[in-house]
């Protein structure tokens, strides 16, 4: 609800003293998300392209990585505020709520073009930018899809020739890899968005939605909580995932994969996280995430959602021209190249798309999910509330889990059926 009310706060006005910038043109200042292993390993990663940045235009970029736990609640103050940084990164998912404060500047055909031009862009990235129809308030830097990563040997020690394809082999499959000190696969279930992603992915399977065409909150239907069942019965029930995953939030089920607490992940491009926890690329595989076994009448095939990492520029920045310069260079060819090759993610820009650095495994199966299998969430203002809200409840019910206590469908409908009375 506090999201919810910042959120309206900040689409009736986002006025202020503007960016932390300098008012001479010559400073930026850059909130960028966290894509690597940890804040500091994004400092490190990205100081050389800003200082790169730097030699070319004269413009010192101060960045700042922000925790995806942190990232979308101080995006909206910054919005209502009218106080905060020139260039950001987003979740992609968070487009249309954050277009919807009025805040961020318009990519119409005549700023898109100073930044390269709109034909640049991968399609499917530029879409999940804006609501559809209008100018978006952001371009893709990053492209992502959720995979899932297993660890060859454990699966081999169980006997176990292949990836599951379903969840109910995927469930089978953790049951034999679950064992004193190790686990069938581990989630975050303290990260409301990973857990938001997931439930938007599984409704899919089952055929539900989140919201209706009009962008009405449709939480409480037979299918979300079917969804959410299957999720978080993957501890609750199945007994696959350590129960103290349930506090887990920021990057703790990579770390527990690489170093062999869990034998499945599903995530998205975590190759470059599991590298610097010293998980060699050879020692795990790479698989589409499974589909529902026995789907209903309109279930989909979908087993991702439309992942990726937007910037975008706040209307009060001192520093217009700066910025759109910064963007720019940020989706440059060189850059989406050495930038996306570093963490794993696909670029949003033709020419480097096809970039011989994107053909490795990893990279295959994040592009042929994201092309073939992949959907994009809502682009509705409320989307940020889904994430928030549906995330929360995933949350509480992955702590009931762990304490004991059973997960019913009652209990389910009952969270979404509250939570689908605070949308606004």
């Amino acid at each position: 609800m506090a999201v919810a009310a910042v959120l309206a706060a900040a689409s009736l006005t986002a006025c202020g003293d503007g960016a932390d910038s300098g008012s001479d043109g010559k400073t930026l200042t850059y909130w960028a998300s966290n894509q690597g292993p940890s804040l500091e390993a994004d400092k490190t990663i990205l100081q050389p392209e800003l200082d790169k940045f730097k030699q070319q235009t004269g413009i010192e970029v101060k960045v700042e990585v922000v925790p995806w736990s942190d990232l979308l609640n101080r995006l909206l103050a910054a919005a209502t505020s009218g106080k905060g940084p020139d260039v950001v990164n987003i979740g992609n998912t968070w487009s249309a709520s954050l277009q919807a404060t009025g805040a961020f500047l318009q990519f119409d055909d005549a700023t898109l073009g100073q930044v390269g031009g709109k034909d640049r862009f991968v399609p499917a990235a530029l879409a999940a930018a804006g609501a559809e129809g209008k100018p978006p308030t952001a371009v893709p830097i990053y492209s992502l899809s959720y995979a899932l990563y297993y660890n060859k040997k454990m699966f081999a020690e169980a006997g176990i020739a292949s990836p599951p394809t379903t969840w109910a082999e995927l469930a089978e499959a953790g049951k034999k890899l679950t064992k004193p000190n190790q686990w069938g696969l581990a989630v975050e279930g303290s990260n409301p968005s990973e857990n938001a992603h997931h439930a938007f992915t599984f409704s899919q399977q089952y055929g539900g939605a989140w919201f209706d065409k009009s962008g009405k909150a449709t939480f409480d239907t037979p299918q979300n909580v079917a969804a959410v069942k299957r999720y978080v019965n993957f501890m609750a029930g199945d007994k696959i995932v350590n129960p103290g995953n349930a506090e887990y939030a920021q990057n703790q089920a990579v770390s527990d994969f690489a170093n062999g607490k869990a034998a499945m992940l599903l995530w998205q491009a975590a190759g470059s996280s599991l590298k610097a926890q010293n998980m060699p690329a050879d020692a795990y595989g790479v698989a589409p995430v499974p589909f529902l076994e026995n789907a209903p009448a309109g279930g989909k095939k979908v087993n991702s959602m439309v992942a990726g990492i937007n910037m975008a520029v706040f209307n009060f920045t001192k520093n217009k021209d700066g910025a759109l310069k910064f963007v720019k260079f940020m989706t440059s060819d060189e850059e989406q190249v050495q930038l996306n090759k570093t963490y794993g993610s696909l670029p949003s820009v033709k020419p480097a798309a096809a970039d011989p650095a994107f053909a490795a495994p990893e990279q295959k199966v994040l592009a042929e999910v994201l092309n073939t299998s992949a959907a994009p969430l809502p682009q509705v203002a409320q989307e940020s509330q889904f994430e928030t809200l549906v995330g929360g409840i995933i949350k509480e019910l992955f702590a009931d889990a762990a304490s004991g206590k059973p997960i019913t469908d009652e209990a389910i409908k009952t969270k979404l059926s509250n939570a689908q009375q605070q949308v606004k």
